[in-house]
């Protein structure tokens, strides 16, 4: 079964193990150790992310070297990005009407 980019950043031990990834190379094993949960459970969210092919192992000797492929990310980046205009309009919105409220009390105080 292939698996697309939203399911790899679906879960909140993929999403930080994509973190990981993004600063340094590391090894299954330096990956699990960062986590308080099986290495089992670390080695399947990898399967998962290499599914959806944002994570690519390297066999070197005998430890595995988990790689990040970025540019992968991108089809969540572009989907989240289409929005960020409408949210940024709606606080900036909401915001107005916080500082207006203020305002209106401030008004009140000095009458």
């Amino acid at each position: 079964m292939r698996r697309d980019v939203f399911q790899a950043i679906a879960d909140p031990v993929r999403r930080d193990i994509i973190e990981l990834l993004s600063k340094q190379v590391m090894t299954v094993n330096a990956i699990a150790d960062k986590f308080e949960i099986s290495r089992p459970a670390v080695s399947k969210h990898l399967r998962i992310l290499n599914e959806c092919g944002i994570v690519h192992f390297n066999q070197r000797g005998r430890e595995r070297f988990c790689e990040i492929q970025p540019s992968n990310l991108l089809p969540a980046f572009l989907w989240i990005e289409q929005y960020k205009q409408l949210w940024e309009d709606r606080l900036d919105s909401f915001e107005n009407y916080l500082a207006e409220l203020k305002n209106q009390q401030n008004i009140k105080k000095d009458e």
